[in-house]
């Protein structure tokens, strides 16, 4: 009977996404996930929460990197012994759903849904709801994620609507709810206002009309007021005008036609310079008075739409501090139905009533015009611009015509220009509550911490109060039932109160099902009915964590006892979002933050720094991107970057295939290594059982430093994650990797092979194994499919009952450091060695002399003797690593820099300095040399030359023997003789042979211990040298 192998034979090349689609078989075999749910139980819980992202469109980048992110922490939660319930929630109300059936029906308004029937709408808009939710569990569950999809949540339930009326109930019994007519951001492609945050999100640069207008003074003939606008769909709704009360103004008149102007004295040179005339030669100024002379001046409407009908008081100059010197004429006109400022001054001056009299309000809810406006009717405001300055013109009122390019708001769905509307709105008060929020903020953890002390506190400190209403359709109603002149309100805050209202049982609490009922007036007001808005979707974003657990009215007391959540995750554009409303709501309802730690990812941005378009394509598509490199590549090549850090990431596909050429397979085949090395090893009947005590006990020094560094890792590893730093533990994850494969595994070869003889080979397979076993669960959380592929054949070689020991890598928990094994002496000296290293592999690189052709000599200076004493202990690594035959060491050298110009890079810039700066630099002192080498950069001939401007190479004084190569830095200075002779030239023969050999086995795909016969040819004089050396 054959004897078993410790390990499984593994695959010489590894593609890894097949790979990962096994494992992802196995782990549906062995229903992992819920497994480690099921193990972790009883476990102290691990709060988090998932925010819910639409299911109109299928996930990208930015969906990708913050799953990747969540299931990091939580993964590593997990195996840091807590319970960790992940359920994956869907935003199901709101613009994206409505936008996708106003496109299929093509509505174009409130009078269209009506026709078509809300609740014939509504049931649109629920069926296409979870149109890709099979594609996102696909992608999700193909990125490795674990999550709990078939125990999700939907902000469509009735149960999550139940709980946001529950939230909205106790902020309106807190009287933090009221009603206004306000001056809101409004969506006329989607006919609703937005919130200031959702403004926010969405500014482009534009370039929109600007134009001088002249308003007729009532009381002077051939007097006008000059007013500046950027919206000339306004000026039919034009009420008055402002000034500046402490800004100067002057009257001017036009020498050539007896015009007179009143303007900004400030503004007065752009003026002249707009129009075109010369401020001196061809007007005089008549008076200059401060802004508040002028009050009251009463001046002729632009147009007569609404002669008669407006206020008496309409019409007149008004006063306010808001109008500034930075654009325009000083004078602003207003329009208090479409700018928030325009609105509060004519309220102010009695223009307005609060109530709306005397607005002027001549557009409906897309945003075209009345009949009250009949030279423009039916126009969409941003088209009539061009109808009405052609008017202005016929009508001699248009003094200047220009544009402005400026940055404007933009629907963040439908992506057309915003408006300002007045339109009455409910609001949840925040203002009056900053102070509150920011003292909940202050008791977060943020990473990265300036998002929190910087964007989201100023954003805190500016807090607005928050219009939670939406004038649609699909969507959880809000649970006010008024009367109607609106003095009389029930607020609901549950289904059974609205059933013994209604005498039925409600099923469904969308507007369809519960707009029929009717509450008696406790006041003799008739019947009261529900106001017609929705929520804003965002305030069902920010009641989540309520939502999501249908609290209070199941599993209370569970809540209470885990709010907060210990963790979220979004991207840099929630902090004015999700962040924001989750903080708002958590605040008015517990006085509490609803989390303690977040972790802000930065944009993901195609590889030009452009926004990633599915129009441009200028991005490859991730499931395209998966299939050629694997999820795990994807995974760490995100979190190997900047963008976990909150800053922006252009994502290049090389870079994710580096990940695999660079970091995967030297770790794949380290590994593989191991598993060949152990088959030889076992080959005379011996079983490869590892023993970690042998490695802690060995005299080793390569032993000794990888297992401090594994030990340093972990201590590393777990201090950064508890504090959420994974922008820290990958790339020391990555390095460490390196260290193994390019520096353990490398210089420890053939003693693995048992040239030092089979105790060594043991215990430096042992160590091999301890690492990457350790690593691997480390490293478990970060890339979950390599690790379990690894994994899965390590765990072979591990005991039943060892703690270690698992059906997978993810239910392993991640491993104690050893506080006594990490030694900085050990870590400092294998450092030592290698920097020496990378000195003399430089000096062949610049002799284009290959590590195959043996050195004479390598000579090593450094004044201190604690830098020789070190890598005196590790100089067979050196002597190997650099195939050189004798190493000397020195305390003593005198070396000079010298200085060359980087001609190629610097042709450009210098231009004809060239010359007079490549004298200066061969001048430069030995100080000043010194001095550009410690700052990197040093100016010369008025020029500023940094980095690699100048190429710095050094030399031995009195060192003349062009054999000899040095290198150094500021300590470290190494000397490599590369004079030839016959025997280094028979010894790179044979090192050659050596190779031949070893390529010919493997091509042969011969094992390690296959015994084979080898026979070699010469030419006369050569054979006997060589075969002295192989």
């Amino acid at each position: 009977m054959a004897k078993e192998n410790t390990f499984e034979v593994t695959l010489e090349k590894p593609h890894f996404p097949t790979e990962e689609e096994k494992t992802l078989e196995y782990w549906r075999k062995i229903d992992a996930f819920q497994e480690s749910l099921r193990q972790s139980k009883g476990k102290p819980a691990y709060n988090f929460y998932d925010g819910p992202p639409f299911a109109t469109g299928l996930p990208h980048y930015g969906h990708i990197l913050a799953g990747t992110i969540k299931d990091v922490v939580t993964r590593y939660a997990h195996q840091r012994g807590f319970h960790v319930e992940r359920r994956f929630g869907w935003d199901c109300h709101g613009l994206p759903v409505e936008y996708e059936i106003d496109k299929k029906l093509n509505i174009k308004g409130h009078h269209d849904v009506l026709k078509l029937g809300i609740g014939k709408y509504n049931e649109e808009c629920r069926g296409i709801v979870q149109r890709f939710t099979s594609e996102w569990r696909r992608i999700v569950e193909r990125f490795g994620r674990w999550i709990d999809f078939d125990n999700d949540y939907k902000t469509m339930d009735r149960s999550f609507m139940e709980s946001c009326w529950w939230v909205f109930k106790q902020l309106y019994d807190k009287g933090l709810v009221y009603r206004a007519f306000r001056v809101m951001p409004y969506s006329t492609a989607c006919t609703t206002p937005l919130s200031n945050f959702e403004v926010s999100q969405n500014y482009k640069e534009v370039s929109d009309p600007s134009i001088i207008v002249q308003f007729r003074l009532v009381d002077e003939e051939n007097s006008y007021v000059l007013a500046w606008t950027t919206t000339p769909w306004t000026l039919p709704s034009n009420l008055a005008l402002c000034v500046n009360p402490e800004l100067k103004y002057l009257q001017v008149q036009s020498k050539a036609t007896g015009t007179k102007w009143i303007v900004g004295k400030d503004r007065w040179p752009w003026i002249c310079s707009s129009i075109k005339k010369n401020g001196e030669k061809d007007f005089t100024v008549l008076w200059e008075k401060k802004g508040s002379e002028l009050k009251g001046i009463k001046y002729e409407p632009l147009f007569d739409f609404f002669r008669g009908k407006a206020l008496g008081s309409a019409w007149q100059i008004l006063t306010d501090n808001y109008v500034s010197t930075e654009a325009g004429t000083c004078i602003v006109h207003q329009a208090p139905a479409f700018g928030e400022d325009d609105n509060r001054v004519c309220l102010a001056a009695g223009i307005i009533q609060k109530d709306g009299t005397g607005m002027v309000h001549p557009i409906d809810d897309s945003g075209c015009f009345t009949k009250e406006v009949p030279d423009f009717l039916g126009q969409h405001v941003k088209a009539a611009d061009k109808d009405i300055k052609e008017k202005l013109k016929k009508e001699n009122k248009l003094v200047f015509n220009g544009t402005e390019v400026h940055n404007y708001p933009h629907c963040w769905r439908s992506d057309t220009p915003l408006i300002y509307r007045a339109i009455p709105s409910w609001f949840i008060k925040v203002e009056e509550a900053r102070e509150k929020l920011i003292a909940n903020n202050n008791q977060t953890y943020w990473v990265p911490s300036f998002v929190k002390e910087k964007r989201f506190h100023n954003w805190l400190t500016e807090a607005r109060d928050w219009c939670v209403s939406r004038n649609r359709y699909w969507g959880t109603p809000i649970p006010l039932w008024v009367s109607s002149d609106f003095e009389e309100v029930v607020c609901i805050g549950s289904v059974a109160e609205l059933e013994q209202f209604a005498g039925r049982e409600i099923k469904d609490l969308h507007r369809h099902f519960i707009d029929d009922i009717q509450i008696p007036s406790q006041k003799g007001k008739g019947m009261l009915k529900r106001v017609d808005e929705v929520f804003d979707c965002w305030f069902e974003s920010g009641s989540m964590p309520y939502g999501s657990k249908h609290y209070p009215f199941e599993g209370k007391e569970e809540f209470e006892k885990s709010f907060p959540a210990q963790f979220i995750a979004e991207g840099l554009d929630q902090t004015r979002g999700w962040f924001y409303t989750l903080m708002v709501l958590g605040t008015h309802l517990f006085d509490s933050p609803p989390f303690q730690n977040l972790i802000v990812n930065g944009l993901v941005l195609a590889a030009d720094g452009k926004k990633m378009s599915k129009r441009l394509k200028n991005y490859p598509d991730p499931q395209e991107v998966v299939e050629r490199h694997g999820a795990d590549a994807v995974r760490m090549y995100m979190l190997n970057s900047g963008v976990v850090r909150a800053e922006p990431l252009k994502f290049k596909e090389e870079g994710v295939r580096d990940v695999v050429k660079d970091v995967f397979l030297p770790w794949y085949n380290a590994y593989r290594f191991l598993v060949q090395e152990s088959f030889r090893y076992e080959a005379d009947g011996k079983k490869f059982l590892p023993d970690a005590s042998k490695v802690k006990a060995s005299s080793n020094k390569m032993d000794q430093w990888i297992f401090a560094s594994m030990h340093e890792l972990i201590r590393f590893v777990r201090e950064e994650m508890e504090a959420y730093r994974l922008y820290t533990v990958v790339p020391r994850l990555v390095n460490f990797l390196d260290d193994l494969t390019n520096w353990y595994v490398r210089l420890n070869r053939d003693r693995m092979r048992g040239s030092n003889g089979p105790d060594e080979a043991f215990t430096s397979l042992s160590a091999l194994f301890e690492v990457l076993l350790n690593v691997t669960v480390c490293l478990a959380p970060v890339v979950p499919f390599i690790t379990e592929l690894i994994y899965s054949n390590l765990v072979r070689a591990l005991p039943d009952g060892h703690p270690m020991k698992a059906k997978s890598v993810h239910f392993v928990m991640i491993p104690e450091p050893d506080m006594k094994a990490i030694n900085p002496e050990i870590t400092q000296a294998v450092r030592r060695m290698q920097n020496v290293v990378e000195l003399g592999r430089t000096c062949r690189e610049r002799r284009k002399v290959g590590l195959k052709m043996p050195l004479k000599s390598m000579t090593i200076m450094n004044k201190d003797q604690g830098f020789i004493k070190d890598v005196k202990a590790l100089q067979k690594y050196i002597e190997e690593e650099l195939n050189v035959v004798e190493l000397n060491f020195r305390a003593d050298a005198e070396i000079t820099l010298s200085g060359t110009l980087n001609f190629k890079e610097l042709g450009k810039r210098l231009g004809k300095d060239m010359k007079a700066v490549k004298d200066a630099v061969t001048n430069l002192s030995q100080a000043e040399l010194v001095d550009f080498e410690k700052t990197g950069e040093i100016t010369i001939q008025g020029h500023k030359l940094a980095g690699d401007d100048i190429q710095l190479s050094r030399k031995l004084k009195d060192l003349d023997n062009p054999n000899l190569d040095v290198n150094g830095d500021d300590d470290t200075q190494v000397i490599l003789d590369f004079t030839e002779d016959e025997d280094l030239k028979l010894m790179a023969v044979a090192r050659d042979i050596v190779n031949k050999v070893q390529k010919m086995r493997k091509d042969t795909k011969l094992m390690q211990d296959d015994p084979v016969d080898m026979w070699a040819e010469a030419e006369d004089g050569l054979q006997d040298g060589v075969a002295g050396f192989v």
